[in-house]
């Protein structure tokens, strides 16, 4: 079996770096490498294939989730240039952006006791959808040009702005459940 689980995730998965990706090959090629890797399939093999073909399917869901995501794609894509985007110590911000990031905070917090929370949430994730929007095509357009500072600056935005979606879906499900 001559799979390569130290190329990088695109190389594995037969597509061209960058952050266009054919969704409809990558996932033809995923249960393509889960067939071929598939631990039933090593059943009478030795222990240690058996250790390889667990670690190849687990380096392989895991590509396929980066490139599937495309946030996680675009931080990957950082990462194959040489850019870090880490969270705990990277945390210069354009103050603009964070005084956007609070206000979409207390609005999270406004929507909680809102006469229609849900309305409220809705509301809100649409204004998070947008900026999301807008930071993924700021990125794709940094990274076409090579601009990797704008493209990681553009990525740390889209992952606040992706931390706050998240909130108000567990805003949502804490109001499903006491409903």
């Amino acid at each position: 079996m001559s799979i390569d689980l130290t190329s990088n995730h695109f190389e594995l998965f037969e597509q061209p770096v960058g952050f266009a990706v054919d969704t409809s090959a990558l996932t033809a090629r995923y249960h393509e490498l889960q067939s071929l890797l598939h631990p039933d399939r090593f059943a009478t093999a030795s222990a240690a294939e058996r250790r390889w073909s667990v670690q190849a399917v687990s380096v392989v869901n895991d590509a396929y989730q980066t490139l599937g995501d495309p946030l996680r794609r675009a931080i990957y894509l950082l990462e194959l240039n040489g850019i870090s985007v880490d969270k705990e110590t990277d945390t210069a911000m354009d103050p603009m952006f964070l005084m956007q990031q609070m206000e979409l905070r207390e609005a999270l917090e406004a929507a909680e006791s809102a006469s229609d929370p849900y309305a409220a949430i809705d509301k809100l994730r649409a204004e998070i959808r947008a900026g999301a929007d807008e930071q993924r095509d700021t990125f794709m357009t940094a990274a076409d040009n090579e601009d990797w500072d704008a493209a990681r600056t553009a990525v740390r935005q889209w992952q606040f702005l992706d931390r706050i979606a998240a909130s108000a879906s567990q805003l949502e499900a804490r109001l499903d459940d006491e409903a």
